[in-house]
C-alpha cells in the first residue's frame, strides 16, 4: 500500500522547508532508512531519511521549491501501483498515518503481536502486521523515542515538559532529549491528552522505544505497551477498537491523577526559609534529593535562574549545613550517570587511539611579530582577533600547500579532500564538542573569529546542530588559554592530523647571537601514519611556522 510522506518539521521552528537536493528519482527503490533528499530549514540543510521501503512513485516538491510542514512531499508504494486517489486530495487519511509510520516500522521489526492478544484472536494475530495496528483505541498516537542526530543509537529523557493528563497541542515541546552530542527539545506533531509516559527523566532507552501515548482524554491505554506501540491506522471505526473490559479501573485512577495539582510543565517549584521560591527542573531536582544538596544553597544557571542538572552536578558542598554531605574520615565514591556525549567521546577517541598509528612531532613558533600583528589589527576598535585565530588561518593556509595532511584513510584507498575545513575543540561541561568552520581557508581573520565565538556558544549552551559538527578535514586543540606550555591529543577521526597548542610564553631566547627576552608558543602536531609521513608532517608544521612567524604573508 502506497504511503504519503509529507514536509517534515525537523527544527522547533521550522514552518517551512526547501528541498535543497533529491537523492532518489521517480521511479527508483527506496530501502528503509536511505536519504531521499536534503531539506534546508530555517536553521540547517539537513538530510531525510525514509522509513518506508518500496519504489518512489511520485514527488510533490522538485528540487529548489519551498512548502509548508505537512505539505505532500513524496509517495512510496509498490512499482506501478495506482496512486491517482491520493493525488486526487481523496488519500488525506494516509498522510496521516505516514506520520506515525516510523514507530510502526521500529515496533513491527522488533516485536510480534503481543501473547494476550493472540489469545483473544489468534487468527488477528497471524494477520499481516499492519493489521496489527488496529488494537489501538480510535484516536490514539505512540510516539517512539525520535533519532535527533545521525549518530543516535539511543537517547535519556533529560526532562519531561508535560505530565501524564496535561493537553498537548501540535508543536508543543514535550521533553528535552540528552543525544549522543546535545540536549534538544522534542515537540508534538499531534494534538490530544499525554495518556502515558513510557520512559521517565534520567532513563535511558533505544531509539523507537516507547516514549509516549497522546489521545483523546479518558482513553484507556493500559494495554498498550512497548511490544504493540504501533501507530494507529489513518481511518478506523469504532467497531474495530477493542476495549477490555477491566480497562475501566485505569481509566479512572488515571482521572483521579489528572485531578491533581501540579507546578508548571518542565521545571518543579519549591521555597527557600524565608518563603522565596525556587525553579528546578525535574531531573535536578531528582538528583538533588539523591546527593543530599539543598536547593536554597545551589545557583541556577538556567533560564530566568532555573536550577538545571549541571548546576547540581558541579556543585560544590561550601561550610554550614551542606558541608555534612562529605562526612570526614570516610572513604566513598559518587556515581555519575555517563552521559549520551561522554559516551560518545569516549568510544570515537578509543577507537582513533587504537586504530591510527599516531606519532608527534613538536615545533617552539616565535610570536613577537604575531603578538605585534595582533595588537596593530585589534587597534581598530570594530575588529578583535585571538591568537587562536591565527594559528586557524594559519593551518587552513598551510593545508592547501600540503594536502596529503587534509585526508582520511580507508581500507581502499586514501581520501584527499579538496575543501578545508577546520574543526575547532570546544570543551563544554559534559566533555569535548567540535564544531567545524566551513572553508575556513576563504575566511579572514575577524571571520574566522566571529564564527568560533558563535559556533562555541552554541556548543556550550547545548543549541548547537548535529550539522555544523559535521565534516572537519583538520582539527585545533588550544589549552593556551588555561596555561598549559605543551601537550599532545588524539586525532579526530576521520582526519589524519590534529595540531595541540599551548600558552604563549616569555622567557629568554637567542637572536642574532645575543640573548634577549621573547615570546614562544609550543604547538605539537599528531599523525596518522597511514596517511601522513614524518616529512610530509614536518614539511606542514614548516609552513605553519612561516605564516605565524610572518603573518603578513598570510594577506598575500
Amino acid at each position: 500500500m502506497a504511503e504519503v510522506i509529507n514536509m517534515p518539521r525537523l527544527s522547533d521552528t521550522m514552518e517551512e522547508g526547501t528541498v535543497a537536493k533529491w537523492l532518489k528519482k521517480k521511479g527508483d527503490s527506496v530501502a528503509e532508512g536511505d536519504i531521499l533528499a536534503e531539506i534546508e530549514t530555517d536553521k540547517a540543510t539537513m538530510e531525510f531519511e525514509s522509513f518506508h521501503e518500496g519504489t518512489l512513485l511520485h514527488i510533490g516538491i522538485a528540487e529548489g521549491e519551498t512548502a509548508k510542514v505537512d505539505s505532500l512531499l513524496a509517495i512510496i508504494g509498490d512499482k506501478d501501483e495506482d496512486i491517482s486517489e491520493l493525488l486526487n486530495g481523496e488519500g488525506e487519511a494516509s498522510e496521516k498515518k505516514s506520520e506515525s509510520k516510523k514507530e510502526e516500522k521500529a515496533d513491527d521489526k522488533s516485536e510480534n503481536t503481543s501473547e494476550e492478544n493472540k489469545e483473544e484472536d489468534t487468527t488477528e494475530a497471524e494477520a499481516p502486521e499492519e493489521d496489527s495496528s488496529q488494537d489501538l483505541p480510535e484516536g490514539v498516537e505512540v510516539i517512539t523515542m525520535p533519532r535527533l542526530s545521525d549518530t543516535m543509537e539511543e537517547g535519556t529523557v533529560a526532562s519531561w515538559l508535560k505530565k501524564e493528563g496535561d493537553k498537548v497541542e501540535e508543536g508543543d515541546i514535550l521533553a528535552e532529549i540528552e543525544t549522543d552530542k546535545a540536549t534538544m527539545e522534542f515537540e508534538s506533531f499531534y494534538s490530544g491528552t499525554l495518556l502515558k509516559i513510557g520512559i521517565q527523566e534520567g532513563e535511558t532507552a533505544k531509539v523507537d522505544a516507547l516514549l509516549a501515548i497522546i489521545g483523546p482524554k479518558g482513553t484507556d491505554v493500559s494495554g498498550v505497551s512497548g511490544a504493540t506501540s504501533k501507530s494507529k491506522p489513518a481511518a478506523k471505526s469504532k467497531e474495530e477498537t477493542k476495549v477490555k473490559e477491566e480497562s475501566s479501573k485505569p481509566s479512572e485512577e488515571k482521572e483521579e491523577n489528572k485531578e491533581k495539582p501540579a507546578s508548571s510543565a518542565g521545571q518543579s517549584q519549591t521555597t527557600t526559609k524565608d518563603g522565596g521560591r525556587i525553579f528546578v527542573s525535574p531531573l535536578a531536582k531528582k538528583l538533588a534529593e539523591e546527593k543530599n544538596i539543598s536547593l536554597s544553597q545551589v545557583q541556577g544557571s538556567g533560564e530566568n535562574g532555573r536550577i538545571v542538572k549541571r548546576d547540581i552536578v558541579n556543585y560544590q558542598p561550601g561550610t554550614g549545613a551542606a558541608a555534612a554531605y562529605t562526612p570526614v574520615g570516610e572513604e566513598r565514591f559518587e556515581e555519575i550517570k555517563n552521559s549520551q556525549m561522554r559516551k560518545t567521546i569516549a568510544k570515537r577517541l578509543g577507537e582513533s587511539k587504537f586504530t591510527a598509528p599516531h606519532y608527534y612531532l613538536t615545533i617552539e613558533l616565535d610570536m613577537d611579530h604575531a603578538i605585534a600583528s595582533r595588537n596593530a589589527i585589534n587597534s581598530d576598535p570594530d575588529v578583535k582577533i585571538s591568537f587562536n585565530d591565527m594559528i586557524i588561518k594559519a593551518c587552513a593556509m598551510a593545508l592547501r600547500k600540503h594536502p596529503q595532511v587534509n585526508s582520511q584513510w580507508t581500507p581502499d584507498a586514501t581520501r584527499i579532500a579538496q575543501h578545508i575545513h577546520i574543526g575547532v575543540a570546544v570543551a563544554v561541561d559534559e566533555g569535548l564538542l567540535v564544531p567545524v568552520l566551513k572553508f575556513a581557508d576563504q575566511m579572514s581573520f575577524s571571520q574566522i573569529g566571529g564564527n568560533v565565538k558563535e559556533l562555541a556558544g552554541k556548543a556550550r549552551n547545548k543549541k548547537i546542530t548535529p550539522q555544523e559538527m559535521e565534516g572537519s578535514t583538520f582539527t585545533v586543540s588550544n589549552l593556551g588559554m588555561f596555561g598549559i606550555k605543551e601537550f599532545t591529543s588524539i586525532i579526530n577521526a576521520p582526519n589524519s592530523a590534529i595540531l595541540s597548542v599551548g600558552a604563549i610564553e616569555q622567557k629568554p631566547v637567542v637572536k642574532n647571537g645575543a640573548i634577549t627576552i621573547g615570546n614562544t608558543m609550543t604547538v605539537t602536531l599528531a599523525c596518522d601514519h597511514r596517511t601522513v609521513d614524518g616529512a610530509t608532517g614536518a614539511k606542514f608544521l614548516q609552513t605553519v611556522r612561516q605564516y605565524i612567524e610572518n603573518p603578513v604573508t598570510m594577506f598575500v
